[in-house]
């Protein structure tokens, strides 16, 4: 049995291991596709160009993806648009979506998962609020990119870098988390609100996010649940190989990650790679070019902090820390009911197998601070969790429902 301290290191020897082998599959790729070639014309050549192609991706390293959106369509006006980041730390950086327009629109912080996938997973989610939000988005620096100079992350630095968000920001800031984020907003606002801060911001929407994983539990509520936090410590936990700039750092793999992620589904994904060898033989590019582009962002995940990691199981899916009232931030206690100026939304996927119903809910139950006109419900029938925030469901009818809920909270 190889020591868990060591199996990122064997993880890194096999992917050099089979490096040879992904130039070969690449090479003969090329063969059997190049158009000066007469197999790339024939039924025998795109099939071994298919297969080999597979072959390619299913031993290739993704990268992390860029955002690449240039442009957004503001009242029938196409604008351009540049990404750049306007605020740097350890393990975040906060990037602004400047949009060269004249028309005044809501600020608005939008949180992304630090749970496996880069922010960029979330480029869906910011081209359908660019045309009506000024929109500022967490970007989480994969963490074996840090040093460990630079000091450990946990669950309350999380915290921490929104609420310095919030202030860089200023006072009629708008934030969005969506899946994990919803707890350390949650806290964030709750903590900025008892302060009384000047600038807690106007409003938060919840995304299927794990406010209370004890409502309709879903496969991933009920493995945190059965495991002790032991068990989660000697199992997926391991160091960083010297071959990173965060060597040694104790981390959540993003390979482990990604391993869960597909074999929750691992059936429809090897239909998506059988429907991918078939769009590649039948020469149907389009489909193909979806495929791929929707594998290269799903494939491309970042390590998480290890103590970040073990304190949101413990406190988040194991202990129900916050629906219970007993989440703390730093040993002070986060209190709900303080918060009773930011409106809420909560948000939800009627097929979502990641955040049951009733899991993102429960927030408005544990703000007994808040005004039920200042709290706001929305079920969108027909997705699952990635159609909560990506998608024509997204765009068309839950895009709507955060901008009149942003509108009643300005």
């Amino acid at each position: 049995m190889i020591e868990n301290s060591a199996l990122y290191s064997f993880y890194e020897l096999h992917q050099a291991g089979v490096a040879p082998l992904r130039m070969l599959a690449s090479f003969s790729k090329q063969m059997h596709s190049n158009p000066f070639s007469p197999m790339a014309y024939t039924g025998f050549g795109r099939t071994m160009s298919a297969g080999f192609e597979l072959l390619e991706r299913f031993t290739k390293h993704y990268s992390k993806p860029v955002f690449g959106i240039m442009e957004t369509e503001i009242d029938g006006k196409k604008c351009a648009v540049r990404d750049e980041v306007v605020l740097e730390k350890n393990f975040c950086h906060l990037r602004h979506f400047v949009v060269k327009t004249t028309k005044k629109r809501p600020i608005l912080l939008m949180v992304a998962p630090m749970s496996g996938h880069h922010a960029t997973l979330l480029r869906g989610t910011v081209e359908g609020m660019l045309p009506y939000a000024d929109v500022y988005i967490t970007d989480w620096v994969d963490t074996k990119e840090v040093p460990l100079y630079m000091g450990d992350f946990d669950l309350d630095d999380y915290i921490s870098y929104l609420i310095d968000f919030c202030r860089f920001l200023g006072r009629d800031t708008h934030t969005m988390a969506v899946c994990q984020p919803a707890v350390p907003l949650f806290a964030a606002i709750a903590l900025m609100s008892e302060d009384k801060d000047p600038c807690t911001p106007k409003s938060m929407t919840l995304m299927g996010g794990p406010i209370d994983t004890r409502k309709a539990p879903t496969q991933v509520n009920q493995l945190a649940k059965e495991r002790s936090l032991e068990w989660f410590e000697a199992n997926v936990i391991s160091r960083v190989p010297m071959n990173y700039p965060g060597a040694m750092r104790r981390v959540y793999p993003g390979f482990l990650q990604l391993t869960g992620f597909m074999t929750m589904n691992l059936e429809r994904h090897v239909g998506e790679h059988v429907k991918l060898f078939n769009h590649l033989v039948q020469g149907d590019g389009e489909s193909a070019e979806a495929h791929r582009k929707f594998y290269d962002e799903y494939l491309s995940v970042a390590d998480l902090p290890a103590e970040f990691y073990l304190q949101t199981i413990r406190k988040v899916f194991q202990e129900h820390a916050l629906p219970r009232g007993k989440f703390d931030y730093k040993g002070r206690l986060v209190k709900p009911g303080a918060i009773r100026n930011t409106g809420l939304l909560c948000v939800e996927g009627e097929r979502d197998d990641i955040s049951g119903i009733g899991q993102t809910k429960a927030a408005l139950r544990i703000t007994d601070g808040l005004a039920h006109g200042k709290k706001h419900y929305h079920l969108q029938r027909g997705v699952g969790h990635y159609g909560i925030f990506n998608g024509r469901k997204y765009r068309e009818l839950i895009v709507p429902v955060i901008m009149e809920h942003i509108r009643k909270s300005s």
